[in-house]
């Protein structure tokens, strides 16, 4: 079962195309003009082990804004479609990373029913040229579209780099495992409602 997709999206604002695949190795591919996003996704590949590509053109004399968003739709548009009908899926995944002093927990449900819950707060308003605002933006529209339900909580930290690295790394940890095919479900929808 091949758990890959690929999915254009095109706006007035920006063209993204996002290839996945679950069953990957944690290889990335990124051209977005948004480096310090590319970062935080690389660590999200890399400790999900999910090959991620993704190739965006944006908005960004504006600013990163649209660019930002509209990749977490695009992201969480292919992770839909390459989970199909989600059967033996583990469906919940949990996480908690640590960077130093700063500490963050994810936890994510593929239900079927978007939601995001995002308790971080940071000492700065920018990382370098990223606006710390946009990391909420990216996860709703992930969230949104991959049709999960999302908590991310940033227990500790001072650091706002290393806040937002632990909560894309527990991110990428939770995806693992929420992702991952449960050979002791088989067939099944982990769902008593017979369907996510």
């Amino acid at each position: 079962m091949a758990r890959q997709a690929s999915i254009t999206r095109k706006t007035n604002e920006t063209e993204i195309t996002v290839s996945v695949n679950l069953d990957g190795s944690g290889q990335v591919k990124m051209d977005t003009g948004v480096s310090f996003l590319e970062h935080m996704l690389d660590q999200v590949a890399r400790h999900g082990l999910i090959d991620i590509e993704i190739n965006a053109s944006g908005d960004l004399h504006i600013d990163a804004h649209h660019t930002v968003e509209d990749i977490g739709i695009t992201l969480g548009q292919a992770v839909n479609k390459a989970l199909g009908d989600k059967k033996g899926i583990r469906r919940y995944g949990q996480a908690y990373v640590p960077l130093d002093e700063a500490l963050s927990r994810v936890v994510i449900d593929f239900s079927g029913r978007p939601g995001l819950e995002y308790q971080a707060s940071y000492p700065r308003a920018r990382i370098g040229e990223f606006d710390v605002d946009l990391i909420v933006e990216f996860f709703q529209g992930f969230c949104n579209h991959a049709l999960a339900t999302v908590h991310i909580d940033s227990i500790r930290g001072h650091n706002a780099h290393h806040i937002a690295e632990t909560i894309f790394k527990a991110f990428g940890r939770a995806l693992r495992m929420a992702l991952e095919v449960d050979t002791r479900l088989g067939d099944v929808i982990p769902s008593t409602k017979g369907s996510l």
